[in-house]
């Protein structure tokens, strides 16, 4: 709830989202938004968070955004971020989708085996057990509270492959010398890894909105086209990754945006069958349920930028 001028915003530990800009810069500041920052272990983490009133705005996958509002919590989507955000990494001695050409093929080499995952209804969870599911193949996923958790036990051998991010990735190649052998695209084309998801009692401040995501989409455009200076950006406020590991996460897949696209929205309404039939979610929700489009269409005027080559 909106008090004193302040907006509560949640967001998660993913080095690639705009939380990290906007709050290494003094851009909401100068747009007259007072922001106080929460940090969150999961999406679905955040879900909790809208639930019990404690924030107004959160970075989060879509997943969990509709698995919340099926469960009644007024919550809507307003704006993109980022697409295709969901990797899967192992060891080197297991092949990759290139070598083996498809990814049941891929997925076969962890029969028996546990994959690790962020928490459950997490996109990425949605994602490999989908997957999984496709190819008819007994394996099983292991969620962890924290990304933190999935890396240190790819590290020790608890895991013998895991799917997350592409931050999760490049600390995993540090970490054990794991390598990306199912790369974002080609896990979920599209895939909403990220969006904007307001409370709906902040649509009494309409404005408040559009200046947040005028911000959101300036710092989108930052990263993509300034990576190195934005990298620092998110080196420094952190104090725990080096620019070096940021850029390498930004290329890992560089579709940033805060456009709801066509294909953002498409590939989100796409999520809501497999939630429906991994029983995440009651029903089948309506695009309407989902997104409020109107805010975004006025603040981003221009075509998508999710395409790096546009």
């Amino acid at each position: 709830m909106l008090t004193s001028n302040i907006i509560n915003i949640a967001h998660l530990s993913t080095v690639y989202h705009t939380s990290f800009i906007l709050m290494g810069t003094d851009w909401l500041e100068k747009a007259g938004i007072h922001a106080d920052w929460k940090l969150f272990a999961s999406g679905p983490d955040i879900v909790k968070a809208f639930a019990n009133k404690e924030t107004d705005i959160g970075y989060i996958g879509l997943p969990p955004a509709i698995i919340g509002i099926d469960r009644g919590v007024p919550i809507i989507c307003v704006a993109g971020g980022h697409v295709e955000g969901t990797v899967l990494i192992a060891q080197k001695e297991y092949s990759t989708l290139d070598e083996l050409g498809d990814i049941k093929a891929v997925l076969a080499q962890f029969k028996g085996e546990v994959i690790g995952s962020p928490p459950r209804g997490s996109i990425h969870d949605v994602i490999i057990n989908d997957a999984i599911l496709k190819a008819g193949l007994r394996i099983k996923v292991k969620n962890f509270a924290w990304t933190d958790f999935v890396l240190e036990a790819l590290a020790d051998g608890e895991i013998s492959a895991a799917v997350g991010t592409p931050a999760l990735a490049v600390a995993a190649a540090r970490a054990c010398g794991a390598k990306i052998i199912v790369p974002p695209h080609s896990l979920w084309q599209n895939n909403p890894s990220y969006g904007i998801v307001i409370r709906e009692e902040l649509m009494q401040y309409p404005d408040v909105i559009l200046d947040f995501l005028a911000m959101h989409e300036r710092a989108s455009n930052f990263i993509r086209t300034r990576p190195e200076d934005a990298a620092g950006i998110v080196s420094r406020l952190t104090g725990i990754v080096d620019k070096d590991f940021v850029l390498d996460a930004y290329r890992v897949s560089p579709k940033y945006c805060a456009a709801l696209s066509p294909e953002f929205i498409g590939s989100t309404m796409a999520f809501v069958p497999v939630l429906h039939r991994l029983g995440y979610i009651s029903r089948d929700l309506s695009e309407n349920e989902i997104f409020k489009r109107k805010f975004i269409d006025e603040t981003h005027k221009e075509p998508p930028h999710y395409n790096p080559r546009l």
